[in-house]
């Protein structure tokens, strides 16, 4: 997908989200640690929360503000996603979970700071 606009964000967002809920329910239900099962299963919940919640802003969004173009932030920083789902969620301890969950959060984390830091009104960015 292209992500040329704030719509394109929120919807490139939403289907990251929704696809690491996948992998992350794949990986529950094929891994034999009980532990990493209730994780994967907590944190698979909570991405379809997080995709559902990016759906909404899409839906409900200002046109203007959605409309505006951001496009040079993929170009400059490539967000790698979902390695994980190759090799299983299944095969990791709970605390590799958790460290590649943070890691995938945290490049969505930089470049929704990039975009605030970006917005050039001062409305656009509350």
């Amino acid at each position: 997908m292209k992500v040329e606009t704030l719509r394109d964000v929120l919807h490139w967002t939403s289907e990251f989200h929704q696809h690491l809920a996948e992998c992350l329910k794949r990986g529950a239900d094929k891994t034999e640690n009980t532990r990493a099962q209730m994780l994967l299963n907590y944190l698979s919940e909570h991405e379809e929360k997080l995709g559902h919640a990016g759906h909404q802003f899409e839906v409900t969004g200002n046109e203007h503000a959605l409309n505006t173009w951001c496009y040079e932030y993929f170009d400059k920083n490539p967000i790698v996603q979902h390695h994980h789902c190759d090799a299983p969620f299944a095969e990791l301890s709970t605390t590799d979970i958790m460290q590649v969950i943070i890691h995938q959060h945290q490049q969505i984390i930089d470049l929704y700071r990039y975009l605030h830091d970006r917005a050039d009104i001062d409305r656009q960015k509350n």
